[in-house]
C-alpha cells in the first residue's frame, strides 16, 4: 500500500513523549508518511486521545514524570478500546537494561533506544499502518458479509413460510430458489 493513503484509509499516530525536541524529532522522521501525527505530552494526555479516536501505533517514550511510559502502556492494553493498538517503545541508550524486558511484558510490540535510525523507525511504523489498514479492510468484509448472510437468511425464512402453506405457489418458489443462487453465488459470501 502506498504511502499515500486516501482520506478514509488514513491511519493516526500517536506520540508520547513529555520532551518537545523528542515530539519534533518523530514530527520530522515520520512526516513523509503523510498520516496525522497526534501528539500527547503525558500518559495521561495519551490516555484521553487513545479514547476519543482510533490509532495505528502508539510511539512511546518510558521516562516521563506523572504516568511514565510503562504505567500509560499497562493501561492501554487493559481497556478493551485500546488493547490491539501496538506501542513502540522509545527510551535513551542509559536506559536499563531490563527496560526491554519489562516493556515486552508490558505489551509492547517493538522497542527502540534514542538516538534511533530514521529509517528503521519509519519501516517499522509502516509495517503498522500497512496492518491498521488490512485489519479495518478486514472489519469492513467481515461486516458485509454478516449483511449478506442476515439478507439470504431473510430470504431462506420467507421461502419456508410459502412452504407451509397447502397450496403454495410453486413458480413463485421457484423464482425465490433462483434469486437466492444468485444471491449466493453472484456476491460470493459465505453463509453466517
Amino acid at each position: 500500500m502506498s504511502t499515500e493513503a486516501s482520506t478514509d484509509e488514513r491511519a493516526n499516530i500517536l506520540l508520547v513523549d513529555d520532551m518537545e525536541d523528542n515530539l519534533i524529532a518523530l514530527e520530522a522522521v515520520l512526516g513523509s508518511l503523510n498520516e496525522p501525527l497526534i501528539r500527547a505530552r503525558s500518559g495521561e494526555e495519551a490516555m484521553k486521545a487513545l479514547l476519543r479516536q482510533r490509532f495505528a501505533v502508539v510511539l512511546l517514550d518510558i521516562r516521563m514524570p506523572g504516568m511514565d511510559g510503562f504505567e500509560t502502556a499497562a493501561n492501554i492494553k487493559r481497556l478493551d478500546q485500546t488493547k490491539d493498538v501496538p506501542i513502540i517503545f522509545l527510551t535513551g541508550t542509559d536506559a536499563d537494561s531490563g527496560y526491554a524486558f519489562r516493556g515486552y511484558a508490558t505489551g509492547a510490540a517493538d522497542y527502540l533506544t534514542k538516538p534511533f535510525d530514521p529509517w528503521v523507525l519509519r519501516a517499522k511504523v509502516t509495517v503498522f499502518l500497512d496492518l491498521h489498514r488490512k485489519t479495518r479492510q478486514l472489519e469492513r468484509m467481515l461486516a458485509q458479509q454478516r449483511a449478506h448472510g442476515a439478507q439470504v437468511n431473510a430470504r431462506l425464512d420467507a421461502l419456508e413460510k410459502e412452504l407451509v402453506e397447502v397450496s403454495p405457489d410453486l413458480a413463485a418458489l421457484r423464482t425465490q430458489v433462483r434469486g437466492l443462487r444468485a444471491l449466493m453465488t453472484g456476491n460470493g459470501a459465505l453463509l453466517t
